[in-house]
């Protein structure tokens, strides 16, 4: 009678435990993605901030530079995101990141790159 129960219930509570595991996943993948947004609103505001200086003439060469490469940063994600409006966009946008980095090419804005973390500005 108990081997019965055992051979019932296990499936049951492995499917219960891998739903929640894919359920913490999708969590942590999301909270990595708002904190990656999160730090490229900010960088951008910056970049706004130092253009607005640069057209008073205020702006340092330094400061230029980091303001370009937040224009780069933009241009980036909105080339990925044409891909996102293409059907089939889970399976186009990893496979043109990956032929990216084939080529040599970092198509993903610098705060979604997870080898080079940035700490944010405060």
């Amino acid at each position: 009678m108990k081997l019965r129960v055992y051979i019932f219930k296990a499936p049951i509570r492995v499917i219960r435990i891998s739903r929640k595991r894919g359920v913490f996943r999708l969590r942590r993948q999301m909270v990595r993605v708002k904190c990656a947004l999160a730090q490229e609103h900010d960088e951008t505001k910056e970049m706004l901030n130092i253009y607005a200086k640069y057209t008073r003439r205020k702006a340092s060469p330094e400061e230029m530079k980091i303001a370009n490469e937040q224009f780069l940063d933009i241009l980036k994600g909105l080339g990925l995101g044409v891909f996102a409006v293409l059907p089939f966009a889970p399976i186009t946008i990893p496979l043109v990141v990956k032929v990216g980095r084939l080529v040599g090419i970092d198509i993903m804005p610098s705060s979604f790159n997870s080898e080079q973390p940035k700490i944010p500005k405060k």
